[in-house]
């Protein structure tokens, strides 16, 4: 005689998954505001995990002062220069408004000779330039004026979250800290957050992750301070104006992977308008140089985080970027790699079932 077993209770099971569901939400919603700081945090931790190691073990293993360096060094090297530029810009406002406004009073003269002598391209931009140089001030002013209009709303919008950016660099410090503190039960967990998910799999998904955090990192962050460096050292030693400023363009440039070319090709045609022709071919040399750099710096950087195709973390980069924002520079990547190395392994164990089944039949 067999026993029967008891029905299935829907009803108990619907609330209880929907008593789950309502809690992972109000913990989302709850944690929404500290959401970007701490995906921040946890980006520059992984990433600079292994020097933070290194300062420990040169500070007699204590890692108190390890997490005190390693976060006096984030603020002094990210947070504070990024604040400041942004409250100068804003405190300039007003100047950068009137010169904007000025340009209506400018008066472009004709190119010189040489422009209308450039293969291929040469007859176009001397007569665009030609073009430009033709219209008088009214003309130029009226083309002006909703782009000045759209200079002073932006500006604006940016004096009323200043405020909040600077909350969340110190929120991202916090958060860091207390990450460098508490490191290994963080990954620990994570780890077996992953295991308890998807088995072996999963645990190894959520190391590569880390790996290609580290590896994106290297890639995107310390590429794109090389080349704005040394584009930099050439801006100031050219005598372009504002070389600092447009150094720190330049490496925003080169994070967003638009390359430095989009400041250095602009400086090099203003050398040559002001008639500096030796200058201007250094600085073409110098231009493809730095520009093509990072097609030779990037894959060995990241190589050394991630053992992943070059095109993954490329996609990732870039698809990232479009779909998040800067931070997507670090998401898209490490998304793409976990699908990768979950389809890969998922591959390999259909591949081996059917060869453990035909030596069994054997």
């Amino acid at each position: 005689m067999t026993q029967n077993l008891p029905s299935r209770d829907i009803a108990r099971t619907t609330l209880a998954v929907l008593f789950i569901g309502i809690l992972i939400s109000a913990s989302f919603w709850i944690l929404h505001p500290f959401f970007t700081a701490l995906v921040w945090a946890t980006m520059i931790v992984v990433a600079t995990w292994p020097f933070m190691l290194a300062v420990q073990k040169r500070l007699w293993g204590k890692r108190s002062l390890a997490v005190t360096v390693m976060t006096l060094t984030l603020l002094l090297v990210f947070i504070i220069p990024f604040t400041l530029a942004v409250v100068s810009i804003i405190e300039r406002s007003d100047e950068i408004v009137g010169w904007a406004k000025s340009l209506a009073a400018f008066a472009a003269s004709p190119p010189p000779a040489w422009v209308e002598q450039l293969p291929v391209v040469g007859p176009k931009l001397a007569a665009r330039w030609n073009q430009f140089a033709s219209v008088g001030p009214g003309e130029l002013s009226e083309r002006l004026a909703p782009h000045a209009k759209n200079i002073v709303s932006w500006l604006v919008a940016q004096a009323g979250s200043v405020g909040m950016m600077i909350v969340q660099f110190l929120l991202t410090a916090i958060i860091s800290a207390v990450l460098y503190a508490n490191g290994e039960t963080a990954a620990s967990g994570v780890c077996r957050f992953a295991r308890r998910l998807a088995g072996q799999q999963g645990e190894d998904a959520a190391i590569l992750a880390a790996k290609a955090v580290r590896g994106v990192a290297l890639g995107v962050v310390v590429t794109a301070l090389i080349q704005s460096l040394l584009g930099g050292i050439g801006l100031a030693m050219a005598g372009i104006p504002a070389a600092a400023v447009l150094t720190a363009v330049m490496f925003i440039l080169c994070v967003a992977q638009l390359g430095p070319a989009l400041v250095l090709i602009p400086s090099v045609a203003w050398l040559f308008y002001t008639d500096q022709t030796l200058w201007g071919s250094v600085m073409v040399v110098w231009t493809i140089i730095v520009g093509t750099l990072d097609n030779f710096v990037r894959p060995i950087l990241i190589r050394r985080g991630a053992d992943l195709p070059l095109l993954l973390i490329f996609a990732g980069v870039i698809g990232g970027l479009i779909a998040f924002g800067v931070i997507g520079l670090f998401i898209g990547p490490v998304m793409l790699a976990v699908t990768y190395t979950l389809l890969q392994a998922w591959v390999s164990t259909g591949e081996q079932e059917p060869e453990k089944s035909s030596v069994d039949a054997g």
